[in-house]
């Protein structure tokens, strides 16, 4: 079943930036670290609940080829995806976006 997918703002504005950095390191790559971050949301919108659960009833999906993580959280009639982090940031940063 696929789910509809909320993004939220700071989540937009952590995948902005991480594409602006990933353009300047390489033309082009910012524009594949948006194609890994499409390719991941719909992988999330078609299964939602194979993702593990990494805080509370925050799930986390990887992203292939970059080292990023969507955290998400699933509703009843959504998935609410609340940031896009590098593995190497503080997850407690979720804990003020739930």
């Amino acid at each position: 079943m696929t789910s509809r997918i909320y993004v939220r703002p700071q989540a937009e504005t952590n995948m902005a930036t991480a594409a602006t950095w990933y353009n300047q390191q390489s033309p082009g790559l910012g524009t594949e670290f948006s194609r890994a971050v499409d390719a991941c949301i719909a992988a999330v919108a078609r299964n939602s609940a194979m993702f593990a659960t990494v805080y509370c009833k925050v799930r986390r999906a990887l992203l292939r080829r970059f080292p990023y993580g969507l955290f998400f959280v699933i509703t009843d009639e959504s998935v609410v995806v609340i940031a896009c982090l590098h593995w190497k940031q503080n997850p407690n940063r979720i804990r003020s976006r739930i």
